[in-house]
């Protein structure tokens, strides 16, 4: 199972980070991805300062196992050279918006000519259902359409490109979902994965609350998400854990460990579920007040032997040396490299340098060596 795609050819049109990302995904699965970018490459090669040029860390993370062509589809040969690649792919993703590819030549329309059996996913802003379609969107910006950012007060972005990661997730699902069903019936389809509707799902799902019902029976909002002191605690030490007390049983394990068993009796809130769930705000604070009194090492310790689930908050720095995610592969060293592999266990390659590959694409895609020399020398290709 570790290449269950193995033999599915995606052309991948996409830049950034959520259509790459859901790339990654399916290379991560085996899918060959053959990644088009412009001349310039994709702006995440150039995203943050550190690493070799034009290879920074966060395009190496989302783009590993691919294969990179350069072509400037600006120009109509090298538009006529996606074509053919998409003439011989089974999936065709990118995150152009809709007007654009249309300009391109590289719609809906245009590309089922050349393959009928073709899964053809748009990745876009906004739906084209609705009067945004065709506007610009960014994680920031679907984050605070969205809800998300609202969740906080005063509201913030989540400091993770938590919508572009989490709508490539949902992108590869509903490809996978295409290509099965094209694959059993013989025929393409067109899907469209769009963020704001995508994050509002996502939103609306954990929080419509009240008004999943007209009379409203309530107001918005999951009450032990939104509780102030739902958050990371910080111990007598000054190091901070995550404790979740979510079941009975483990409400009256945490209170005994804290040594308040009396107080959890004495304070209805606390001892009464459904006070509880009408008021998590104070039974979460609380709890933080408890885990003030002792340090880090202390509640770990006691609430494992409780079976009250607890961590120390993780930090970047020791994510990378954790040694559960080294057996898992999460985080993984060769070379004086470390690079993110697949929490599904799945084998990956390296990131392609910027049009690495160009040249066995071009091939693949039916051009011989005089002709690929002439789209090089032209500058269609690169």
């Amino acid at each position: 199972m570790d290449k269950p795609l193995a033999g599915v050819t995606v052309l991948d049109l996409s830049a950034v980070i959520m259509g790459p990302w859901a790339t990654h995904l399916l290379a991560l699965q085996g899918a060959s991805v053959w990644k088009v970018e412009a001349p310039g490459g994709d702006t995440m090669r150039v995203a943050d300062p550190h690493g070799r040029p034009g290879m920074a860390p966060i395009f190496r993370h989302s783009n590993r196992g691919k294969k990179s062509i350069v072509l400037d589809l600006k120009r109509p040969e090298a538009r006529g050279v996606a074509l053919r690649l998409a003439a011989k792919a089974d999936v065709l993703v990118h995150n152009i918006r809709p007007a654009a590819a249309e300009r391109l030549g590289l719609g809906w329309d245009a590309v089922q000519a050349v393959n009928p059996r073709l899964v053809y996913a748009a990745l876009t802003g906004f739906g084209s259902a609705g009067p945004y379609a065709g506007r610009p969107a960014y994680d920031d910006l679907i984050q605070g359409a969205s809800g998300l950012a609202g969740l906080s007060d005063p509201p913030r972005y989540t400091p993770s490109l938590i919508a572009d990661r989490y709508v490539g997730v949902y992108a590869a699902q509903a490809i996978l979902a295409a290509l099965l069903a094209a694959r059993t019936t013989g025929e393409g389809r067109a899907i469209e994965v769009p963020m704001f509707e995508v994050m509002s799902e996502l939103v609306l799902a954990d929080h419509l609350g009240g008004l999943t019902f007209r009379p409203a029976a309530g107001p918005p909002g999951y009450s032990r998400l939104l509780a102030p002191d739902r958050r990371p605690c910080r111990c007598s030490d000054g190091a901070w854990i995550s404790v979740i007390v979510y079941t009975e049983k483990q409400w009256r394990a945490f209170f005994a460990v804290a040594g308040a068993g009396d107080r959890y009796l004495a304070d209805p809130v606390l001892s009464d579920p459904a006070a509880r769930r009408a008021d998590y705000a104070h039974a979460y604070a609380v709890v933080a007040e408890l885990i003030e009194r002792h340090p880090a090492p202390w509640w770990l310790e006691r609430l494992a032997a409780a079976d009250v689930p607890a961590m120390p908050v993780g930090r970047v720095e020791t994510l990378v040396d954790d040694p559960h995610l080294r057996a898992a592969g999460v985080v993984r060293e060769a070379g004086g490299e470390r690079s993110v592999g697949s929490a599904l266990g799945h084998a990956d390659t390296p990131a392609p340098r910027l049009g690495e590959h160009t040249r066995e694409l071009l091939t693949a895609a039916g051009y011989d060596e005089a002709a690929i020399d002439r789209l090089i020398a032209s500058g269609a290709a690169a």
